[in-house]
């Protein structure tokens, strides 16, 4: 993703010196399917074509209209497709099956009686799989332009952009994760659901500003509920820093629920420095999310299906603690290019401070091997070690692993593509 992203908007936000003298519009976008083979799920291992590798597969438009003294008027639409099957939308190979810690009445009320606990199994059963038919995927509302859409103007004093667009954290996420989130081995795989970092916003107005090697931004999400600018809400912002061979970032996400309250906090910052023939790349996320959103119509919901208003109450605030988020992750990471050979080992560590103590790391080995400008070959090779309550199993660039089999299980990922570049 970053090889999309980032470069393209810091050169969005550049002014005067970026600008050309004709109007444009440009088709572009990545390929990338393979062969992927992971262990660990209820089924055991599931081989697949899958679409998404190293990069999600999109194609997109890019415009650009040069106005004179400094001014340009930019746009961008971008896609998300499956290759495998020509679709916008995905869900993970485990279905809709949630973790443990979600889904069974033993785990979400340790303290209650186990007969008691038993009389509510029924209930989490179904409203977990409401909520993951609901939301468990990538692009599930099955947008047409999921993956960025919006247009915007850049001025000498800086850009102003409104759309759908990458969050502050995101970007910087992606910035100094050391395999820009290409892959299974990608830093955010290891805190995916719920997911630790907003990825994308609607509704949103962004300004950004480069001065030299400095980036920084502030946005602004509007949430989108009429009559109430509290609900949904999204604020976040970002600077980052490079020159030479080093560079630094810092972000911050944070974004209200449905019922106006603070919900998820991202903290995310990275450093890179290029040692020897490659670079090595450092990244700290901390995040928080006591309110987390889509969960406050639970009791509502089952009272209306004919379940007894206490025990609706009680699975409401069930689902509510166990989705709740406290914790952070820690990667670090080398890339080394040499000839059309580019190798990555990262190790990524989340630390789960909730009860469930949800403990994840991953590491292994990625490779790339050009053909030509366009084209590459690449070969990623993961281990997922979950620890106590963790079922964590490894998706890839373009779509979530999903859970494993039971709480604690590790899981494997194998993975061979191809990726193209247009």
């Amino acid at each position: 993703m970053k090889r999309v992203l980032v470069p393209t908007l810091m050169a969005m936000a550049c002014g005067a010196a970026m600008a050309q003298s004709t109007s444009s519009v440009t088709l572009y976008g990545i390929v990338d399917a393979g062969i992927q083979h992971v262990t660990g799920y209820k089924k055991g291992s599931d081989t697949a074509l899958v679409s998404g590798i190293m990069d999600g597969s999109r194609f997109g438009l890019r415009g650009n209209e040069d106005m004179g003294g400094g001014y340009r008027a930019i746009f961008t639409l971008e896609n998300r497709t499956e290759l495998n099957n020509g679709s916008g939308t995905n869900r993970p190979i485990s279905g809709t099956q949630l973790p443990d810690r979600m889904s069974q009445a033993s785990l979400m009320f340790p303290t209650l009686p186990a007969p008691v606990q038993a009389a509510l199994q029924p209930l989490v059963t179904g409203v977990g799989n409401n909520l993951a038919t609901q939301a468990y995927g990538v692009n599930i509302p099955g947008r047409f332009w999921d993956r960025q859409a919006y247009v915007g103007l850049v001025t000498p004093f800086g850009g102003f952009l409104a759309g759908r667009q990458y969050t502050p954290a995101y970007e910087v996420s992606a910035s100094f994760d050391t395999l820009a989130t290409q892959s299974s081995l990608a830093a955010g795989q290891v805190a995916s659901f719920p997911s630790a970092v907003e990825i994308r916003i609607s509704d949103a107005l962004q300004y950004r500003i480069q001065m030299g090697g400095l980036t920084a931004s502030f946005m602004y999400g509007f949430g989108g509920a009429t009559g109430d600018n509290a609900i949904n809400r999204f604020m976040g912002g970002m600077v980052m820093y490079r020159a030479g061979g080093y560079a630094a970032g810092l972000s911050y996400n944070e974004r209200n629920n449905e019922l106006g309250k603070s919900s998820l906090h991202s903290t995310v910052f990275g450093a890179s420095a290029d040692i020897g023939p490659g670079t090595l790349s450092g990244m700290y996320q901390a995040f928080r999310d006591d309110n987390p959103a889509g969960l406050s119509g639970i009791a509502a919901g089952l009272v209306a299906q004919g379940a007894p208003a206490s025990a609706a109450a009680l699975v409401q605030g069930g689902f509510i603690e166990a989705f709740k988020i406290d914790g952070d992750v820690f990667h670090v990471g080398y890339k080394m290019t040499t000839g059309p050979n580019t190798f990555y080992v990262a190790y990524n560590q989340f630390n789960d401070s909730r009860p469930a103590n949800a403990d994840v790391a991953s590491y292994g080995v990625a490779y790339t091997y050009a053909l030509s400008k366009r084209t590459d070959l690449n070969a990623v090779l993961t281990h997922f070690d979950n620890k106590n309550l963790a079922q964590a199993a490894p998706g890839q660039a373009g779509f979530l692993g999903g859970v494993t089999a039971t709480a604690g299980k590790d899981a494997d990922s194998i993975a061979f593509g191809i990726r193209h570049r247009f």
